[in-house]
C-alpha cells in the first residue's frame, strides 16, 4: 500500500514525540521512501520528491510544515489520515530508530550523494524538478554496494 505523504509525515513526528524539523522530516522521509521502494519494489508514498535547494523535498509536506521554520514541528495534522500499512509503519519506524539521532547537516549529506538521485535532478535555476523513482531505487543500490 502506497500513503499519502502527510500521513507519513505525520508518523514521523509522532514517532519523534515531535522532535523532528521540516528538514529533519524531509530527509527521513526520502530514506525512508528509498528504503521502501527497494524492499516492497512500491513507492512508500503517493507524491512525488522534487530536487529542491536543501535536497529531495515532498512540496506538499514542505507547505504543510513551513510556519515552524527550523523548530520541531508541532502536531498541524488534524484531519490527517493516520498512516496504515503494516509494511509503511516498519519502514517509517525503522527509519525514526536509525536516524534520529543523526544532526540535521548529516542527513542533508546522506541525501547530497554525488551522483545520487538528488544530484542528478538539482538545478539551482529551475524549480519542481521530479526526482524518479528508478533513480532512488539506483542510488540505494549504489549505497549497498559501497558505490
Amino acid at each position: 500500500m502506497t500513503i499519502k505523504s502527510l500521513s507519513a509525515a505525520k508518523k514521523l513526528c509522532e514517532l519523534s514525540e515531535w522532535k523532528f524539523s521540516n528538514l529533519v522530516v524531509q530527509k527521513i522521509l526520502y530514506i525512508a521512501h528509498m528504503v521502501h521502494l527497494t524492499k516492497f519494489d512500491k513507492p512508500l508514498v503517493h507524491e512525488n520528491f522534487e530536487a529542491w535547494d536543501y535536497g529531495p523535498v515532498l512540496p506538499i509536506v514542505y507547505g504543510h510544515l513551513k510556519p515552524f521554520g527550523a523548530n520541531p514541528v508541532g502536531n498541524v495534522f488534524r484531519g490527517i489520515p493516520n498512516a496504515e500499512g503494516e509494511e509503511e509503519i516498519e519502514v517509517l519506524t525503522a527509519a525514526v530508530a536509525s536516524l534520529s539521532n543523526r544532526r540535521p547537516g548529516d542527513l542533508v549529506a546522506m541525501t547530497h550523494r554525488e551522483g545520487g538521485a538528488w544530484a542528478k535532478h538539482y538545478s539551482p535555476e529551475r524549480k519542481g524538478i521530479i526526482i524518479p523513482n528508478d533513480d532512488i531505487i539506483a542510488e540505494y543500490r549504489d549505497i549497498v554496494n559501497g558505490r
